[in-house]
């Protein structure tokens, strides 16, 4: 029997790097910056931030330029990049509803339990991507800026 595992294109911690760092390009005192730069502000490894940047600039989030003054820069306005759009980039799962919907075994019970738990899951997945889908990232940099 073929079993069904939540198995996301990239770590879910992904999303959560992206926005963070989509905020920081969006700050109008900051033109290219490197990765290097952006993982400083975010304490993160640098190559994974790479990783994830390189995805972002894949789906034209964000540009690129090589050389002594390269790095990365949004190719889109903060106001225009909504949450959803982030979201959809890296297929981020919800890792909650992935595990309940694996804990209902494959006898008759659990059959009907997944069914359930299927239901209950995609309104939850569709209440968060309503969530998602009023904020952008200048809304995430507003917020930042009356924080700090």
């Amino acid at each position: 029997m073929k079993h069904e595992y939540c198995t996301p294109t990239q770590h879910p911690k992904w999303f959560g790097l992206a926005v963070q760092a989509l905020a920081i390009l969006s700050q109008e005192n900051v033109g290219t910056c490197p990765s290097i730069e952006l993982a400083k502000y975010l304490q993160s490894e640098p190559s994974l931030l790479r990783r994830i940047l390189s995805v972002l600039a894949k789906e034209g989030l964000i540009g690129t330029r090589e050389g002594r003054d390269g790095g990365y820069c949004l190719r889109k306005p903060a106001e225009s990049i909504r949450l959803i759009d982030v979201y959809d980039v890296f297929r981020a799962d919800s890792s909650i509803s992935c595990g309940i919907i694996e804990t209902a075994g494959t006898h008759p019970l659990g059959k009907s339990m997944k069914s359930a738990f299927k239901d209950i899951t995609q309104e939850m997945e569709d209440s968060m991507r309503g969530v998602l889908s009023k904020y952008t990232i200048a809304d995430i940099a507003k917020q930042l800026e009356a924080k700090i």
